[in-house]
């Protein structure tokens, strides 16, 4: 690492010109191969899969997208007035014209019977599209979305749902980077009282996760990527390329304290700080990428963009900023800190202040601060336990958008279940099976928790059928489930028996709770490999059993606890729509394997930035108390604004309107702050202070066997440099 750091201070200019060609490169890349996320969250093998599959080979029709327009009018009026019949027709005659465009169905019309409430105060229209929501130009829902809004007046309500509308929905991405940006810059410029070393750790983050942003969406042209994964890497990459590079530049600065010179403080920075980035940085990389485990395809593509944005901010900390750390020399210093260094001469930085107080009261009381922290996990931890995975939808935006006012009419006009109907597709093989699939809907009419059942339509060949069920509750309902799973279970098989028929259940619902079925059976497995994982990669670099295993117990305790905080937000509903964030509802079936990946890695990055420290004292005196102690005072406080700048960024993405960034963004601000402010630097010195030397067991056996790495090694000291062990206190902290 040392020479790492030596080659990027000698050929700073190429370095730095190599990381703006690669950003301006991809840039243009990308913007010339546009990209092909995608919105489709399915898992292969389920049976709405293959319901949807057979449906698209029958009709291949109606495999493209469907955009809903609907309208209403307020009391004293009807969508059967005149003035409104016209104004709405027009609108739909216009929406024929349209690109993309392959069919409008009006209410006006033969083939809209029903699509007019009861009461005569809404209507709505579909608008078939050739293509799927994901191949949608932005364009051409826009165009939509204008054409249909024109028509709104004070008289005459007029709202849209679906998909490609959906995503025409204007989010703050952009204003939420620079709010995280904007926090990460005051604290930086507090900690360091230096304009230019605040101005390099989000340098290095932008230059980082800005090439891998570009990467990402030519990586969507070769492999499945979720529509949220480049917003997700962002979240992540943003907020541990600021942290790492805080680290590195806060060893920089004690070297240049001590007295070295820049060249030396660099190196050393590098060789040791910098052992632990890459340490840390590839413990995440190796969380994200236990999502492969999985075989789902679309996680695959979220897998490896965010370990990719990860990889790169890495890169960038251990080789951009090593070279703009050599342009600014001194001026990493404040203009005080350089005074004084030139006035009093250099001296070690002894731990002093709050941290040292800190780490004094933790050591004199660990069984009852422990003992607090630990509760603290647990209560926040309690709400997981009523954690329901499904499918929100649009019911769940902001109260604002037009998607919400959309499927709220709709839900108030014809019945919640019109938002998500269900889709029975049948396959026959004979006259049997035809006459009980012409019998089917009468059964399932009289079907506790159906609203209606629309007839049995048949392909041209006459062996693929399918009916439209419309559930009495709303798609993310747990009613809407069990349904589905009393269709699966009781009625199609008892219509099927002796048939040769076979029915398949598909729709929104019936795909959420199948998606949700694999990724829970595969959960323990995921979990398993990825603690197992990062407890070998600890147990190699800190020669320990109980410190491998306090941080797989600490892991669990943020996740489940983090969990918590989100199940209270967004299920359970506590200040969702106070926030912006809509209405209650359940917790997306894939966000717990992304989020169990995203917080197994940084909750590792605390606990090496933390035991590495206490690691290195322990070695060297071989006295738990001053190790645990020392650790804790020097590192709780570059903990402490890592932390402080990674929940800005996390928290400034609840800004982008989108549920599921809010519901990452949330979770990885909870976890980190208790993390960071109740684990690392509670109840973990409190444990290691209660198990004494035991902190530091390893069998014979196993440490003759064991392969050496070593985290924050010290490299030999440069020419010229003070005596002095690097970042030893001057005083004991007794």
């Amino acid at each position: 690492m040392a020479a790492l750091a030596r080659w990027c201070r000698n050929r700073r200019l190429t370095v730095v010109l190599l990381w703006i060609t690669a950003l301006v490169g991809l840039t243009a890349a990308a913007g010339v191969a546009g990209s092909a996320y995608s919105k489709q969250y399915d898992a292969p093998g389920t049976e709405s899969g293959h319901a949807a599959s057979l449906l698209a080979d029958a009709f291949p029709g109606q495999a493209g997208d469907s955009e809903t327009i609907v309208w209403h009018t307020p009391a004293g009026g009807t969508v059967r007035a005149g003035d409104v019949e016209q104004t709405m027709t027009k609108v739909l005659d216009q929406a024929r014209t349209l690109p993309g465009v392959t069919a409008v169905t009006s209410p006006y019309g033969l083939t809209g019977v029903g699509q007019i409430s009861r009461d005569g105060h809404t209507a709505y229209a579909t608008v078939d599209y050739r293509q799927s929501a994901d191949d949608i130009p932005a364009g051409q829902a826009e165009a939509l979305v204008k054409t249909a809004k024109a028509a709104q007046h004070p008289g005459l309500q007029v709202e849209l749902g679906g998909q490609a509308v959906g995503s025409t929905e204007g989010t703050g991405a952009h204003v939420s980077e620079l709010i995280g940006i904007g926090v990460a810059a005051v604290v930086l410029l507090l900690a360091f009282g230096s304009f230019a070393a605040m101005l390099l750790p989000i340098a290095t983050a932008l230059i980082g996760c800005g090439t891998a942003y570009m990467a990402i969406g030519l990586l969507s042209h070769g492999m499945t990527v979720a529509d949220f994964a480049p917003m997700l890497g962002m979240l992540v990459g943003l907020g541990v390329g600021i942290d790492y590079a805080l680290l590195i530049v806060t060893r920089h600065r004690r070297g240049l304290k001590r007295g070295l010179g820049v060249d030396a403080a660099l190196e050393e920075a590098v060789a040791t700080t910098g052992r632990a980035v890459v340490f840390a940085g590839g413990t995440v990389c190796v969380a994200l990428l236990g999502m492969l485990i999985l075989r789902l395809s679309f996680l695959n593509g979220v897998a490896v963009a965010a370990a990719l944005t990860v990889l790169l901010t890495v890169g960038a900390s251990i080789t951009l900023l090593p070279a703009l750390l050599s342009y600014i020399g001194p001026r990493a210093l404040s203009r005080r800190q350089r005074r004084a260094l030139a006035e009093q001469g250099p001296r070690p930085e002894a731990p002093g202040g709050l941290a040292a107080r800190w780490s004094a009261f933790v050591e004199r009381h660990p069984k009852l601060l422990g003992s607090l922290a630990a509760a603290v996990m647990i209560v926040l931890a309690v709400p997981t336990v009523t954690l329901r995975l499904g499918s929100s939808d649009q019911g769940n935006d902001p109260a604002g958008t037009t998607t919400r006012q959309a499927y709220d009419l709709l839900a108030k006009g014809f019945g919640p279940g019109t938002n998500g109907p269900l889709t029975l597709v049948a396959t026959t093989d004979g006259g049997a099976a035809r006459l009980a699939v012409d019998r089917l809907p009468d059964t399932l009419r009289h079907t506790p928790g159906v609203a209606s059942v629309g007839p049995a339509d048949f392909d041209a060949s006459g062996r693929t059928g399918v009916i439209t069920v419309v559930p009495d509750s709303a798609p993310q309902s747990r009613a809407t489930s069990q349904l589905v799973r009393q269709l699966r279970a009781d009625v199609l098989p008892a219509a099927e028996r002796g048939s040769g028929l076979k029915v398949y259940v598909g729709g929104t619902t019936a795909s959420y709770d199948d998606f949700a079925a694999v990724v829970v059976g595969k959960l323990p497995l995921f979990i398993g490999s990825v603690v197992g994982l990062g407890c070998l990669l600890l147990l190699l670099a800190f020669r320990s059993i109980g410190v491998p295993l306090k941080a797989a117990l600490m892991n669990v305790a943020a996740v489940a606890s983090s969990f918590g905080v989100v199940t209270t937000i967004f299920q359970w509903g506590w200040g969702s729509e106070w926030l912006g964030l809509g209405r209650a509802g359940p917790i997306e079936p894939f966000l717990p394997v992304i989020m169990v990946s995203v917080l197994f890695g940084l909750s590792m990055d605390y606990q090496v930035f933390l035991v590495s420290r206490m690691y290195e004292e322990w070695r060297e005196t071989r006295d738990n108390r001053r190790a645990v102690r020392v650790g804790l005072a020097e590192t709780s406080r570059v903990i402490s604004s890592a932390a402080v700048i990674m929940i800005a960024v996390f928290l400034a993405f609840v800004l982008t309107g989108d549920r599921v960034i809010a519901m990452f963004g949330i979770g990885l601000a909870a976890a980190v702050t208790l993390d960071a402010f109740v684990l690392r630097t509670l109840l973990v010195p409190a444990l290691m202070h209660l198990l004494g030397d035991a902190n530091w067991w390893l069998p014979g056996w196993l440490e003759r066997r064991l392969p050496r790495i070593s985290i924050d090694r010290r490299p030999e000291a440069p020419a010229g440099a003070p005596a002095a062990p690097a970042d030893r206190p001057a005083v004991a902290l007794r």
